[in-house]
């Protein structure tokens, strides 16, 4: 009994040993908020991952996100990315770790390094390199030494070379927090003493390199002392810290979904995201970050899944190209400066809940100096609510909360969005380009290619350095063969475990199959064209980006696997599995590094009248001046089927139009509780068309564009886009309150209200060209496709005479300048539309 008392008192000491390093440290925690510098903070994050841009677009994007009133960026650390091979790294271009951290810093913002290493994001083998794999006795993520070795190596190096550059805050850099290891606790659920040893051990290593900042771990409940457990998710107001004194952190709010080919493509309401982060501030958490703020692009052969699309949108605020997705992004901007007028009062106290109705509740924050804030929530999701509360009545829409900074005035409700819209457009910038082509040949044996008895795995075959492996071998006809006479074809039967196959008889395409995210294993049954004497059986197995995410995703397989029959002969079916096959990795223009510029004169390509037309297993290549302008740039790839797209030797992507999207599309309502299947559009369509080429990869001219096309698509059909605003819109209540009038009527002393401002402003070089839609009353309908109500004013010149011819313009929410009230004693808004140009 005695030694049991005298561990329990030592681990008491341990515990506040480790607290008060964290006390005495310029970061720390309490059960309030992260300080710094002893100041308790409300911090708003978001999630920029470096190699989704490019280096020249880290800084727009920066300050972007710090105009939208975010001070943290956090991002993973990418192992597979840094440390290709064993001890050869590489930090340099897309993936400059240091160089992105500093311009962080340089903008005067904070840092959250998400170091891992395991980092799932949809990244190719979750972030590990797949040498990780072959390392003898390996097994990922649990109590296995050779695992601890290597992850402990590379999180050293990474602490380390932040160290070096001064780059925690503990050394005056922008680091304010770290993590180790990411979103294990369930697979720790599953692995039992083991994972539970190895969560003990992580968070026991990450400590011990004394950043002199504080660890995280998220989706972890038993995360050890003094590292923080925090919550991932599209909502988290029910999450608590497993101990008292740590504060309620949400490191993944998740601002949409990521698209797969073959699906369509989510969207999430910016008034629901707005919704679940007050939701969350007004439960007492006080740190927030969006995943993603910046989702980017999957360049190269990163995206995983497999099946995960090229483009990593993810609906966030900053759309893949780096353009303001608006509203979400102003609606969250203002949510930001409205919680952050309320900051002295939350990190002061715990809130006081009042009920104000059957699913109506304020939360009330007050500071010993007098300092009042209050957050009055309607969880409804399909009525307003009247509440009363203080000497006051609030009209709350579904699904909603407003704030109220001084306990007293609305600045801001998270259904009523203040924001501008924006309807997007792709337009030409270059078409008609100038194509030759090479055809890639159906494999044959040759001193490239092995032989062995049987079938072989994938990714042990190609090490990931292709997505191609081609398996290769005879079917020797009989003469005498029934179906030789009969036209009833015989029948080839292959099981694959994934993801995409070609089956070539004789050097013609058979056929093309596939499978999906939810199912990657692919199947091909089909009579085929077989003649007498030796038949060649050519099939093709395409990845498409290994797992990221599961138990020992490690050991997944991917290629033809078996069993391979053939069926309808004289004596029935034949079973080719295990005879002799041979193989080759990659496809030959691979080999001869036709994507490069240099590689591509290592054939003879076709020009003119004889460039391949539709024809699977094609190469194409074009040349091209950069065009002029600095708006991002895409490729339309609609006519493609499916590939992959280089410009001077940078790799694009993976393309795959002809994966159209499935899935439930149609009206989005923002009100109750999302999920990833909720708001969906594109059904019907390729999950993606457009592909970003960063302008940075181009050259005033001469730039070389390559393809690989896999199925036969029509490439005199591709054109170069220049992504910019067709239209802006402002969707604004008569009485709507806004943090300027707030402040207006505060610094007059009054408790007039003040009406809000419609507010249209076009993209730097456009001005407002026309007013496609106006009015006063009660429209409906969303920017894009707003129609008239019941009830609708007649004069709307105001318009005309402030906007049109300008790059910007605001309009007062004023009856009398649309030609008076159109129905008095209903609640009425704005909805304009104009065209920037």
């Amino acid at each position: 009994m005695l030694n049991k008392k005298l561990t329990i008192l030592l681990t008491i000491l341990f515990v506040f040993q480790d607290l008060s390093l964290l006390i005495n440290a310029n970061v720390a925690y309490d059960h309030k908020a992260i300080t710094i510098n002893g100041q308790r903070r409300i911090l708003f994050s978001g999630s920029i991952h470096y190699p989704r841009s490019t280096p020249e677009m880290w800084p727009d994007l920066i300050q972007k996100a710090k105009e939208g009133g975010v001070d943290v960026i956090q991002t993973y650390v990418f192992w597979n990315g840094h440390e290709p091979q064993p001890d050869q790294y590489y930090f340099e271009e897309r993936y400059d770790l240091v160089k992105f951290i500093k311009l962080v810093q340089q903008a005067g913002l904070y840092a959250h390094l998400r170091i891992g290493p395991y980092v799932c994001a949809e990244w190719n083998f979750g972030g590990f390199p797949v040498w990780l794999k072959y390392v003898p006795g390996i097994n990922f993520r649990t109590d296995n030494k050779p695992f601890k070795d290597a992850m402990q190596k590379f999180t050293m190096k990474i602490v380390d070379m932040m160290k070096s550059e001064k780059l925690f805050e503990s050394q005056g850099g922008p680091i304010i927090l770290s993590q180790i290891e990411n979103e294990y606790g369930p697979l720790e659920n599953r692995y039992g003493e083991p994972g539970k040893s190895y969560t003990n051990w992580a968070a026991k290593m990450a400590v011990g390199l004394n950043t002199g900042v504080p660890w995280v771990m998220c989706k972890q409940d038993d995360a050890p002392d003094p590292v923080i457990n925090t919550c991932n998710g599209f909502y988290c107001d029910y999450f608590s810290p497993n101990k008292a004194y740590k504060p309620k952190m949400w490191t993944e709010a998740w601002t949409g979904w990521y698209t797969e080919f073959g699906g369509a493509v989510p969207t999430r309401p910016a008034e629901d995201l707005a919704f679940s982060v007050a939701r969350f501030i007004q439960k007492g958490g006080s740190f927030v970050n969006y995943y993603m703020y910046h989702g980017g692009t999957n360049f190269g052969r990163t995206a995983g899944g497999p099946f995960i699309a090229t483009s990593y949108d993810y609906d966030a605020p900053l759309d893949e190209l780096g353009l303001r997705n608006q509203p979400k992004w102003g609606h969250l901007k203002d949510l930001h400066r409205a919680v952050k007028l309320c900051e002295p009062a939350l990190v002061s106290s715990d809130p006081t809940v009042i009920k104000l109705g059957a699913s109506q509740e304020a939360h009330v924050f007050k500071s010993e100096s007098g300092s009042c804030a209050a957050f009055l929530a309607n969880y409804n999701p399909s009525s307003y609510a009247t509440v009363a509360y203080g000497d006051n009545h609030y009209n709350l829409p579904p699904w909603s909360i407003s704030i109220l900074p001084d306990c007293k005035h609305t600045v801001y409700n998270t259904a009523r969005v203040g924001a501008q819209s924006a309807q997007m457009k792709y337009t030409p910038v270059l078409q008609d380009f100038s194509w030759q082509s090479y055809n890639e040949e159906t494999a044959s044996i040759d001193d490239s290619a092995f032989t062995v008895v049987g079938l072989v795995e994938q990714i042990n075959t190609t090490r990931d350095m292709t997505d191609y492996l081609w398996y290769m071998t005879d079917v020797v006809i009989d003469q005498n063969e029934g179906f030789l006479t009969s036209g009833n074809l015989p029948v080839l039967t292959i099981m694959s475990a994934g993801h995409a196959l070609q089956v070539y008889i004789n050097g013609q395409l058979s056929d093309t199959v596939y499978g999906s995210l939810e199912s990657p294993k692919v199947s091909f049954s089909k009579g085929v064209n077989l003649r007498a004497g030796v038949n060649k059986i050519s099939l093709l197995s395409i990845a498409v980006g290994l797992p990221n995410v599961g138990p020992h995703y490690e050991t997944w397989n991917a290629g033809i696997l078996g069993p391979v029959s053939l069926s309808g002969l004289n004596k029935g079916k034949r079973d080719l599995t295990w005879q002799n096959w041979s193989y080759k990795i990659g496809l030959r223009g691979e080999s001869l590094n036709l994507d490069s510029v240099s590689g591509t004169s290592n054939v003879e390509w076709l020009a003119g009248k004889f460039v391949a037309q539709k024809q699977p297993l094609t190469w194409y290549k074009t040349t091209f001046d950069g065009p002029p302008g600095n708006e991002p740039l895409a490729l339309d790839m609609g006519a493609m089927g499916k590939g992959q797209v280089w410009i001077n030797g940078q790799n694009i992507g993976r393309y795959w139009p002809a994966y159209t999207a499935k899935g439930s599309c149609g009206e989005c309502n923002y009100a109750g509780y999302f999920t990833e299947k909720k708001c969906s559009s594109y059904c019907g369509d390729p999950s993606q068309r457009w592909y970003h080429v960063p302008r940075s990869w181009l050259k005033p001219a001469g730039n070389l564009m390559v393809v690989i096309e896999e199925l036969g698509g029509d490439p005199n059909m591709i054109s170069l886009m220049k992504k910019e605003i067709n239209s802006v819109c402002s969707d604004i209540n008569e009485w709507q309150p806004t943090l300027l009038n707030w402040q207006l009527q505060s610094s007059r002393k009054t408790n007039k209200r003040l009406r809000p401002k419609a507010h249209l402003w076009c993209a730097p070089g456009q001005k407002i060209s026309s007013i496609k839609f106006v009015s006063f009353g009660t429209p409906e309908g969303s920017c894009g496709n707003y129609r008239q109500g019941t009830c609708h004013a007649l004069n709307y010149d105001i318009f005309v005479k402030n906007c049109v011819g300008q790059a910007g313009c605001a309009v007062t929410v004023e009856p009398e300048l649309f030609g008076g009230d159109p129905c008095p004693n209903v609640m009425k808004k704005l909805s304009v539309e104009a065209i920037c140009s």
